[in-house]
């Protein structure tokens, strides 16, 4: 599966983005889909997770009630709406997918399938 994330911006600090992932093929609703973000001079970290129907959802604490993970599989589109945003949320943004939702559903390096970057900058 091809993935292509869009979305990002520049926001202030306490306003919100959606970010969204399109996928490319037809069996987007056999993948597990996640995000996640690398902040400058760290290592990619975990943000969420959704499950095969959307059903299941899983989220890193430091986003927990800001952020919503959803997904429309008529549309092979994975959403990210971030709330709240502050200024730790700047980082490159990727989606990415697996088929497993295992243990493994926060780990960067049990993911096959990643999309390009996009860019989130939260200012003051």
């Amino acid at each position: 599966v091809q993935l292509q994330a869009s979305g990002g911006g520049l926001v202030q600090a306490g306003g919100s983005l959606r970010l969204s992932c399109a996928a490319s093929g037809r069996t987007f609703s056999t993948y597990v889909m996640g995000w996640f973000r690398q902040a400058p001079g760290k290592e990619r970290e975990f943000v969420a997770v959704i499950s095969w129907s959307g059903g299941t959802t899983y989220y890193a604490d430091s986003v927990k009630g800001r952020f919503t993970i959803s997904r429309d599989n008529a549309k092979n589109t994975v959403y990210l709406q971030m709330n709240s945003l502050k200024l730790e949320d700047t980082a490159v943004y990727y989606c990415a997918a697996r088929s497993l939702y295992d243990s493994g559903i926060s780990e960067k390096d049990e993911y096959d399938n990643w999309g390009q970057e996009t860019q989130v900058t939260v200012s003051s």
